[in-house]
């Protein structure tokens, strides 16, 4: 089967694929960077370009794992549920010979046990945090137990695709660290891995490190693959690229909530979709609660959001607008993978490839020339209000808007601004052998990763609410009971839940309502500001407040928070808890689960491709890897006898 008529399958896009999207598919090796305009279709470049590899054209040379790593929630969201239909559709078609199981690893999701099938091809999307811990043999939100395995998968025999790398800070630097110790002389074919990096401003320098330098040798480090004239002649491309975006420069400054939430509403067209975008979540709130009666439908996106509450919000956001229109107040979420268009456009000043991809949401599909219209938000003269990006970086963007009087992609190609990550964190290879050794230290802390995955600064905890009156742990219900759930999950900024103790303080009702789970004691603690630490998750009663369900997180919200129904919901897995999928009812003896480990490896050999040397030593590894217990400390701990199997 060609490739025109497996992504036609796919997508039920009786045009088929653009250009670019069958280069990247056909072409005789892997491209390593993409520079593709936002809008476009990387995303179904990638995936489809991976299934149509992998299963019609040269399975031996093509990675059995496609790892998609994003830097947002709501970019995996979109993601996974593209690739699922994509599937499904070529199943259905007789396209793909088997399904392909669609894993999402993000915070607060529950975990598939994805680990436990290494032969079968499978496509993991999570969140940079989520893969690139594993990544890094520390696993957030899995259990110590799995470190290693998933340390051993996600670096050996996988695509790795990391999108919207514009938006991944720290994180971008341990991927090209990564693949320079794959590339490590020495190494088989880099452990089955590559490594592709794409977005709509894409810069080699980009990715420079210590270790890893594309611009040294072009030849060596990959392809980049861009627009060709025969892409730019298609006539669906033409259309998108000549779509008009006039610019304009709005009355009001960065956080004059009320100015701006004025001209918003005069800005606003009957029946269309009006979509600001500012930089924080605090100036996202203040401006939607600016917003004056007009009869339009008011929605307001940001992160802090609880699942359930968050996903009714971009739903309402993607919904058709209403006769009246609808007017989004957003943060950076809608800024990429999220396929939404907007009429009119008020954007702050942010960094221009942010700013790229922010004038990608207008007037999306070319279908809008008479109407569209793009607003750029100054300024102010306080850099303290100009967070969360460096002051610089926003002067160098707003001095190129000044020139610009139309932002559509075609326009943007002739004013580039040079841009290059200052990375402050790159993890070398020593980091990463002491990373081998997964047991905590005396105090039981760990090795800190954070900062070769994201911005310290903006490093989250993770809360939920529920109403247990004095205390959790005063409940008859266990603590399996009382452990959260997926959809309860809210993040929140690290700082700002500190400074949510000093809310609750100056209520008395209110105070000391949160809880910590006691890994050794196995109970709820309460907490206060000075104990709370980046990662970890906290439980709130109801009417302590801080939560809303439309407005998501809000410090100084004194409201009860409405519980959600956690009712046949599976409970998110501690990072300490013993390891679930190691545990077995039935007691057998060392040389019982020994042979069945050993018939198990021979099944999975017998669907890969590896050397008599690997067979050996993997087949020697399953009959020797249980000999500790033989040990007499490990013997005299367990019981004189097998307990009662009757």
């Amino acid at each position: 089967m060609n490739f025109d008529d497996f992504f036609k399958k796919a997508t039920g896009l009786e045009a088929g694929p653009y250009p670019f999207q069958r280069q990247f598919a056909e072409a005789d090796s892997l491209f390593q960077f993409v520079n593709v305009p936002t809008g476009l279709g990387k995303t179904a470049m990638a995936i489809l370009g991976w299934l149509w590899r992998r299963f019609h054209r040269d399975s031996e040379k093509i990675p059995r794992r496609l790892v998609y790593c994003l830097p947002t929630r709501v970019l995996v969201e979109q993601t996974t549920e593209n690739a699922r239909k994509w599937c499904e559709n070529l199943c259905e078609a007789g396209a793909l010979p088997k399904t392909v199981p669609v894993y999402v690893l993000m915070g607060g999701e529950e975990q598939e046990d994805w680990a436990m099938w290494p032969e079968r091809e499978a496509i993991l999307i999570g969140t940079q945090d989520m893969l690139l811990s594993r990544a890094l043999n520390r696993g957030y939100a899995s259990s110590r137990a799995r470190w290693p395995m998933e340390f051993g998968l996600l670096n050996n025999d996988c695509l790795w695709v990391f999108d919207e790398i514009q938006l991944m800070g720290p994180g971008l630097a341990t991927t090209a660290q990564l693949e320079a110790f794959r590339n490590h002389p020495g190494s088989k074919d880099r452990h089955g891995c590559r490594s592709v990096w794409m977005s709509a401003t894409m810069q080699h320098d980009w990715l420079k490190t210590v270790d890893f330098n594309p611009e040294s040798s072009p030849e060596a480090f990959g392809k980049l693959l861009e627009l060709t004239s025969e892409d730019r002649n298609d006539e669906r491309i033409r259309k998108l690229q000549k779509a008009r975006k006039p610019l304009l420069l709005a009355e009001a400054k960065m956080g004059d909530s009320a100015d701006l939430a004025e001209q918003i509403v005069e800005a606003h067209k009957r029946g269309t979709r009006t979509i600001a975008i500012v930089n924080t979540v605090k100036r996202a709130r203040e401006l939607y609660k600016a917003l004056p009666e007009d009869g339009s439908q008011h929605i307001l996106l940001h992160s802090r959001f609880r699942p359930d509450d968050r996903k009714a919000q971009v739903d309402k956001a993607l919904a058709d607008p209403p006769a009246e229109g609808m007017i989004i107040i957003s943060t950076q979420v809608v800024e990429a993978g999220v396929d939404i268009s907007a009429t009119t456009l008020f954007t702050e000043v942010a960094p221009w490839s942010s700013l790229v991809q922010r004038f990608g949401r207008c007037n999306r599909n070319g279908l809008e020339d008479g109407q569209a219209q793009v607003f750029w938000i100054d300024l102010p003269k306080d850099k303290k209000k100009q967070a969360p990006y460096e002051p610089d970086e926003l002067k160098a963007a707003a001095e190129l808007l000044q020139d610009l009087k139309e932002v559509g992609i075609e326009s943007l190609a002739e004013h580039s601004e040079p841009l290059s990550f200052q990375h402050s964190h790159v993890i070398r290879r020593r980091d990463i052998i002491d990373l081998f050794d997964t047991t905590p230290d005396l105090a039981g802390n760990d090795i800190d990763i954070d900062r070769f995955i994201r911005d310290v600064e903006q490093t989250d905890v993770r809360v939920f609410w529920r109403d247990y009156g004095e205390s959790p742990n005063e409940t008859e219900t266990k603590k399996a009971e009382t452990s959260p759930r997926r959809d309860e999950l809210c993040p929140v900024p690290f700082g700002e839940f500190k400074e949510f103790f000093k809310e609750l303080a100056k209520t008395k009702e209110r105070k000391g309502k949160v809880w910590r789970w006691d890994f050794l004691e196995r109970k709820w603690e309460k907490t206060d500001a000075e104990r709370v630490l980046p990662g970890q998750v906290y439980l709130v009663d109801t009417g302590a407040g801080g939560y809303t369900q439309d407005h998501g997180w809000e410090l100084k919200s004194k409201n009860p928070v409405e519980p959600v129904n956690t009712s046949d919901k599976s409970s998110v897995p501690e990072a300490y808890e013993d390891d679930r999928s190691s545990q077995n009812t039935t007691w057998e003896t060392i040389a019982e689960h020994t042979n069945k480990v050993c018939e198990i490896l021979g099944a999975i050999l017998d669907l890969l491709t590896a050397t008599n040397e690997e067979i050996e030593s993997l087949r020697q590894a399953a009959r020797w890897h249980d000999r500790g217990k033989a040990h007499e400390v490990f013997c005299r701990a367990l019981p004189d006898k097998p307990p009662d199997q009757g």
